[in-house]
């Protein structure tokens, strides 16, 4: 597995990690065996969120981790905090904050987590409160390492003038499908298409600049209609048929499988992203990691971009 080294962040991080939004559908002893076999993969690196079925997936987690034959100090936990949809709200006060991680804590059975993502813009974040809870959780020891989700660069820089500890990640979406992130700089000062306006303020250029790691999320996925939500995986849709047939190629080509060749066009990528995966299956897990180990050539990469739909202007 391809290892990341994030500046002033984790060292020896896997290049996929294993998002656990779907575990709450998994019995415990099931669960474990998820936990087990993506470590045994090399994916050691988990992400979870207290929105995701409102804290059953921490708790979920925390059940089976101690079924998982795993010790604390062989996986890497991240969560995020924020969201707060039974209150309608996204909320990233102080107390908010403290009390999410706490809660995160005790679902999910663990003395720390390695990484604590603010999940979202709150539109009433006051940085300096998010300043003060950031601190605070570090001088505990309860959270080793800080970021963002889905935040502008301007968002970022205002956290970072109060912000004493680094900001480490901004996960973003990004798939071969759903490629909006990177779009924009392709097609720049092009009237022709959508694709050239800038809908996240250079949110990846400026992520590079600072040595901000971008965890992608999505990395399977198709289309967001009204709600927000993927579509669904377009590896194998047959609503893609060029897209799967470029991918197949590659497949055969590199002896590995068409999801697998999908998460290597991100991992190939000079901006050493993380792939974020949220795939129970350990079958369809093991179809996947060998990806980050596949290096795309500049034609494979572009010749997958265009397969996608995309065009060179």
């Amino acid at each position: 597995m391809k290892k990341l080294n994030i500046l002033e962040g984790p060292s020896g991080i896997p290049a996929i990690a294993l998002g656990l939004m779907h575990m709450p559908a998994l019995a415990k002893d099931e669960a474990a065996r998820v936990l087990a076999n993506a470590v045994d993969l090399g994916v050691n690196f988990f992400d979870e969120a207290t929105c995701y079925a409102q804290g059953e997936a921490e708790r979920r987690f925390g059940e089976a981790f101690p079924l998982s034959g795993l010790s604390r100090d062989q996986i890497v936990m991240q969560t995020k905090c924020g969201l707060e949809f039974a209150r309608g709200v996204f909320d990233h006060s102080k107390a908010n904050i403290l009390k999410s991680v706490d809660e995160s804590l005790e679902r999910m059975g663990l003395d720390y987590v390695d990484v604590l993502l603010l999940h979202r813009p709150d539109l009433l974040m006051d940085p300096e409160e998010v300043a003060d809870a950031f601190d605070e959780l570090h001088a505990s020891g309860k959270v080793l390492h800080f970021g963002v989700s889905n935040f502008s660069p301007m968002m970022i820089d205002l956290l970072k003038k109060h912000v004493r500890v680094p900001l480490v990640f901004d996960q973003m979406s990004l798939s071969l499908e759903q490629s909006q992130l990177i779009d924009q700089g392709l097609y720049v000062n092009n009237l022709t298409t959508e694709r050239s306006v800038d809908r996240d303020n250079e949110t990846f250029n400026y992520c590079r600049v600072n040595d901000i790691t971008i965890q992608t999320w999505s990395s399977l996925s198709y289309g967001f209609p009204a709600g927000g939500k993927p579509g669904g995986c377009f590896v194998d849709s047959p609503k893609f048929p060029e897209l799967n047939a470029a991918l197949q190629e590659l497949a055969d080509r590199h002896g590995t499988t068409k999801a697998a060749i999908a998460i290597a066009w991100i991992t190939s990528h000079p901006a050493h992203m993380q792939a974020i995966v949220g795939t129970m299956s350990p079958d369809h897990l093991a179809d996947i990691v060998s990806g980050a180990d596949v290096t795309l050539t500049r034609e494979e990469w572009y010749g997958l971009y265009l397969a996608s739909g995309k065009y060179l202007p």
